[in-house]
């Protein structure tokens, strides 16, 4: 049974989500928060695997909420509710720590299947979201003269799979692409994840965009 904290300052939309969510048998609503502070010590009291995180909150945003949450150690996984309108604050929730982002008129089963997916562990991007996320905040950064050192310790195959996670693709993506089984296409990410000393595919994707492995208006 995967436990999920609903953190989100409008009343009428926890008990929406809570109505979606408690119509799932293996999901379980562990508790609300109105505001991020109020999410921080939920997460601390209830310990959800997953939380439904909203940005803009009073006395504590979103973004700050996530930081400390992630900071803890502990395995809650954060999931960031948002809308096209607020990319700038997308991009700053990832590099807090989130798992991931969905819209918040996404429909109920693909919130349902994004919560499993980072309860499983893995990272949720939205590819047609996530390219225009990125790219915009770090369009004006210099590049580096030099590609850090963890990154020369890729095989050429690993490189072409950065590339395609930087994209956004999923795993059944990869694998189409380059004609690879889904288990190869998962290792070569858990190595990708050890040599380059990253979380998951949300860092990934920040990682291969600020070093210069994959610039703004690329395309796969």
């Amino acid at each position: 049974m995967t436990s999920v904290l609903i953190a989100d300052d409008q009343a009428l939309l926890r008990v929406g989500l809570r109505k979606i969510l408690e119509s799932e048998p293996d999901l379980t609503v562990a508790g609300e928060a109105e505001d991020g502070s109020d999410a921080v010590a939920a997460a601390r009291r209830h310990r959800p695997d997953v939380v439904l995180m909203d940005i803009r909150m009073p006395v504590l945003d979103g973004i700050e909420a996530t930081r400390r949450i992630v900071s803890t150690g502990a395995a809650t996984r954060v999931l960031v509710l948002t809308t096209f309108g607020l990319d700038t604050y997308v991009y700053d929730a990832l590099r807090a720590g989130a798992s991931g982002f969905m819209l918040k008129d996404a429909p109920p089963e693909e919130i349902v299947a994004g919560i499993r997916i980072v309860a499983n562990g893995d990272a949720l991007l939205a590819p047609a979201v996530t390219r225009s996320v990125i790219e915009e905040f770090v369009r004006g950064d210099a590049q580096p003269l030099a590609l850090p050192p963890a990154v020369e310790e890729l095989t050429p195959r690993e490189r072409e799979v950065l590339d395609l996670l930087a994209a956004g693709l999923s795993t059944p993506e990869i694998c189409e692409r380059l004609c690879i089984s889904e288990a190869t296409a998962k290792t070569h990410v858990a190595r990708i994840l050890q040599k380059l000393d990253l979380r998951d595919r949300v860092q990934v994707v920040i990682y291969a965009y600020e070093v210069g492995l994959v610039r703004p208006g690329t395309r796969r």
